[in-house]
């Protein structure tokens, strides 16, 4: 594997450990906070956001490292810079949401960073087609969770 190549793979560690750690650092900052607040009628059941978030950060791991070593170099520095702008755009989600808790910011950041990550599909299936395919749920998730953050949004802001 060339230089560029394993460069790109410890790129994708990187933000994808920091991803993790960062998320799971400030969503266990203030649980009192969080379990006060009123829920979206249509939040799944707290189980389900600890078996997702692991898939998901494995899926990213994963499909990463099949486009760092099917893609050609010019598109994967592209990629990265699509995956690195999602993860920074969740991760002020995560900040933003429960840290300061302002839920407003943090839906804004989430929706973009759904939004940037159904393009992350587009690119990554254009690139290596079954690792685009893996990214679907963590997109479909984000989605999901963008509207969640929304939905706590407005219930606060009552």
């Amino acid at each position: 594997m060339s230089a560029a190549r394993v460069a790109g793979a410890v790129v994708v560690l990187a933000l994808v450990g920091t991803y993790a750690a960062l998320a799971v650092r400030w969503t266990g900052s203030d649980p009192g906070w969080y379990a006060s607040l009123p829920r979206p009628a249509w939040q799944p059941p707290d189980l389900v956001f600890g078996i997702i978030w692991p898939l998901n950060f494995v899926a990213l791991v994963v499909a990463g490292l099949a486009v760092v070593q099917q893609a050609p170099l010019r598109d994967l520095w592209l990629w990265l810079a699509l995956l690195a702008a999602s993860v920074a755009l969740a991760v002020g989600w995560a900040h933003e949401f429960y840290v300061p808790h302002h839920l407003g910011r943090a839906a804004s950041l989430l929706g973009g960073a759904a939004i940037l990550t159904w393009l992350l599909v587009v690119v990554t299936a254009r690139l290596v087609t079954w690792a685009g395919v893996i990214l679907v749920p963590y997109a479909l998730w984000l989605t999901v969770a963008t509207s969640l953050a929304v939905g706590y949004w407005r219930l606060v802001a009552r």
